[in-house]
């Protein structure tokens, strides 16, 4: 039966029911959210003469942690507007409510007999065929469905969300004995393409996979640490970017999640596992009972592994916790020659190798951890998976880690990891001896343009299901390159789409970038029908313009190469807007300043959900000049000519750049102006480029003209210009910026009102561009903007704007 999901019931609103009836608020489903009623007055309650009978009473519970939850960073909305999808309500006045949901979903206490309590009320008013799944982390599926009616247990299973569910990537799904196949496939779909997550089909074991395996390499990273006497900054240090995993690393990752919530977990583990190897592993270590004695839950009680304070001076200073004398101390600085060494290699899959064979103490941690991982999750297929994808997929959605485990022994290679494995001592499971007996030396491989992975069941490479939604750059630009520098790729899409990649640091847009641009636009409109312009990077789409070239002109006062670098820039970006062929953009993550107008000039925008957004050149004492102010000013010229009398709108656009606002969200940078209403948002991050060529072919076959630069752009003159300036000038007197900061702003207002004409009118687009570039090269030759600019570069930081 086609299933259309309109109404969510989510039954519990603590921490993950209200973010959970979040995340379905902000793809339009309507939500009922509701929590128990209380049974006592509050004593504000009892001030204010209420009843227990008051409305405001009987949701008070659901009403505080809906609140709680929509204040909290980060935010669980795209924009705040979204809110108004979710009806509150509880269960004694609003359960038959659900009668109307097309799933309910319980998301209550993890208490196997309050659950099954909940499910019995659900049912008398549940509707036959209603989904009916629960967010439980570790109760057995089949317990929790043992007694319902046979309609309730075929449309029965386990969804477990990763906390926070708008942010971690993963949605297991975990069915029941009597689960419907049909059920699980489309919630397998919908979690994909709705949901935006990578949805992983669970067995029904203890944790299922992420935790399991998550969890696992925690305690068993917490006992090397004990065994080799490291502190939590060399740990964190150990376990982060390096090795391609959240910059958080393992003992502040703990802290956020909450230790108590990392123990209830291993002590589950403990209790149920039984034909489990490694169990023992999930005995608590020394500093664990420590920290739980101690109620250092990490920040939800201010401290864990690292402490929050005040020095003498107010000025906030993290302190460590120190894992022998477990008093806390300042950081300390982290140095092992190993990761030096690391750093010359850009390459995460090519990094591994070089920390396996560290002779330091650092190289000794990653031996007796990463390969002990390879060991314990080759041993958990087919108990927890029944393919090694599963595993990888759960781990890298769930933990955030860039390569999954079975991927990273692909990087040093299957056979060596097995040699470095006896050397500390360790045995693989058998399947994967047999693989390599067998001739098959890697868990992955192309093949055909296709990415395979090895089948324990049927011992051959099977195709990743899924994989035909999504386009991956990494496999296709061995075969499908047209044209390569060394900061982009112009790869062949398929189906007359071309592709262009950015890779430079950051992926800043400098010279490689912009010629990429201009090479892609001329083969595209000479042998394609449309170009692409996106990537796969988990940093940035792009952090803007390399800043270098221009702080070196502008320290030897060559500002004609400045006004010819910025020139090149703008016609990059107007090649954009006015090619002969349909260019549609794909942003993800970060894209500021340049790789913000790079978007502004679009044919299209699909961008994905979490779009960090903004033209930010103000940060670095400059005005955007790619074409940024220009375009910013043309769309709120349409606007005033469509009815903005009060001219709102163009002072909203001045705000977003002055104050260099970045939208949180896509959604976000719609109502920002930066994306517009045929622009789409697309939830999974790995479907993005698919869609973008999606819309790109479709733009073709519609028959794309190419357009001509438009000369009747209406812009305000003086009469905008001095509403700006006054208000500068208030904010100047009142002392809420700086002199260098109001000069910054009259050069804002000047170019986004058009200079200071006698009166409203139209101008061309090149016109608005002389006047961005003569006011950004005007502030190039401000000292404060090239201290800005030389502390920026100088701090270690992206070169960005």
């Amino acid at each position: 039966m086609n299933r259309a999901i309109k109404k969510v019931a989510i039954l519990g609103s603590g921490i993950m029911g209200s973010r959970i009836a979040c995340h379905f608020a902000n793809i339009g489903v309507q939500v009922l959210l509701l929590d128990i009623a209380p049974q006592t007055l509050s004593p504000e309650e009892e001030a204010k003469g209420l009843r227990l009978e008051h409305p405001s009473v009987r949701n008070r519970i659901v009403n505080a942690a809906f609140q709680q939850t929509i204040k909290a960073k980060p935010a669980s909305l795209y924009a705040a507007g979204f809110a108004n999808n979710i009806k509150l309500g509880n269960f004694d006045d609003n359960l038959s409510e659900i009668s109307s949901a097309d799933w309910i979903m319980e998301v209550v206490v993890e208490n196997l007999a309050i659950k099954q309590s909940l499910y019995e009320k659900v049912e008398k008013f549940r509707t036959p065929g209603t989904l009916v799944t629960s967010n439980t982390s570790g109760i057995p599926i089949h317990l929790m469905s043992e007694g319902r009616s046979d309609d309730f247990q075929k449309h029965f299973c386990g969804t477990h969300f990763f906390n926070p569910p708008r942010y971690l990537r993963l949605f297991e799904v975990i069915p029941g004995p009597k689960t419907d196949k049909a059920i699980i496939e489309f919630l397998l779909g919908y979690g994909e393409t709705q949901l935006g997550k990578t949805a992983v089909l669970c067995k029904d074991t203890p944790a299922f996979i992420a935790n399991r395996i998550g969890v696992y390499s925690m305690m068993q990273t917490m006992k090397v640490v004990e065994e080799l006497g490291l502190t939590v900054e060399q740990v964190d240090k150990l376990t982060s970017k390096v090795v391609g995993r959240p910059k958080s690393g393992t003992f502040r990752l703990s802290d956020v999640v909450g230790l108590d919530t990392t123990v209830h977990v291993a002590n589950n583990l403990k209790a149920a596992l039984v034909n489990d190897e490694s169990k023992d592993i999930f005995n608590l270590p020394v500093m664990l009972q420590r920290l739980m004695e101690n109620k250092w839950l990490g920040d939800k009680t201010g401290q864990g592994f690292y402490k929050k304070t005040k020095d003498e001076k107010g000025k906030t200073v993290i302190l460590s916790l120190d894992l022998h004398t477990f008093e806390y101390r300042a950081a300390e600085r982290v140095n092992f020659e190993t990761l030096d060494r690391s750093k010359a290699i850009d390459n995460l899959a090519d990094r591994f190798a070089l920390l396996l064979a560290g002779k330091d103490l650092a190289g000794e941690f990653y031996r007796k951890t990463i390969l002990d991982g390879f060991r314990y999750a080759s041993n958990r297929i087919p108990e927890i998976a029944d393919d090694l994808v599963k595993i990888d997929q759960a781990i890298c959605a769930g933990f955030g880690w860039e390569m999954g485990i079975f991927e990273t022994w692909d990087a040093i290679g299957v056979v060596n990891g097995i040699e470095l494995m006896k050397a500390e001592g360790l045995t693989p499971a058998a399947w994967v001896t047999e693989m390599v007996a067998a001739g098959h030396t890697s868990f992955y491989k192309v093949e055909g343009g296709k990415r395979l992975f090895y089948d324990i069941a049927t011992k051959k490479y099977q195709a990743i299901a899924g994989a035909e939604k999504q386009i991956n750059l990494q496999i296709l630009k061995p075969t499908k390159t047209v044209s390569s520098n060394d900061d982009m790729h112009i790869v062949d899409l398929g189906d007359g789409i071309l592709g262009l990649e950015f890779h430079s640091k950051m992926n800043t847009m400098g010279q490689g970038v912009l010629e990429g641009i201009q090479e892609a636009i001329a083969t595209a409109e000479k042998d394609f029908q449309g170009l692409v312009i996106g990537n796969e990077s988990n940093e940035a789409f792009s952090a803007g313009a390399n800043l270098g070239m221009l702080f070196m002109f502008a320290m030897e006062q060559k500002f004609d190469d400045i006004n010819n670098m910025i020139a090149t820039f703008q016609e990059t970006m107007m090649r954009v807007r006015y090619s002969g062929i349909p260019v549609v953009v794909a942003p993800h993550t970060l894209a500021l300043g340049g790789g913000c107008e790079i978007n502004l000039h679009a044919d299209k925008i699909v961008a994905h959900a979490e779009l960090y957004m903004g033209l930010v050149e103000v940060g670095v004492g400059l005005i955007p000049a790619g074409g940024g102010t220009k375009e910013m000013a043309l769309r709120m010229g349409d606007a005033r000519r469509a009815g903005d009398v009060e001219l709102n709108r163009l002072q909203e656009a001045f705000m977003n750049i002055a104050t260099a606002r970045v939208s949180t969200s896509a959604h976000e940078a719609r109502e920002m102006n930066y994306l517009r209403a045929q622009d789409r948002i697309v939830l999974n991050r790995n479907q993005v480029i698919s869609e973008a060529k999606r819309e790109a072919l479709a733009l073709a076959d519609a028959g794309y003209v190419q357009k001509a630069r438009r000369n009747d752009v209406w812009v305000e003159g003086k009469q905008g210009l001095a509403l700006f300036k006054a208000g500068i000038q208030g904010m100047l007197m009142g002392r809420y910026i700086s002199e260098h900061d109001a000069l910054i702003a009259n050069k804002l207002a000047y170019a986004i009102c058009g200079g200071d004409l006698d009166a409203p009118q139209v101008v061309s687009e090149t016109y608005l561009l002389d006047l961005e570039r003569e006011a950004f090269l005007s502030l190039c030759g401000e000292k404060k903007t090239m201290d800005r600019i030389q502390s920026l570069l100088g701090g270690g930081k992206p070169l960005r704007n």
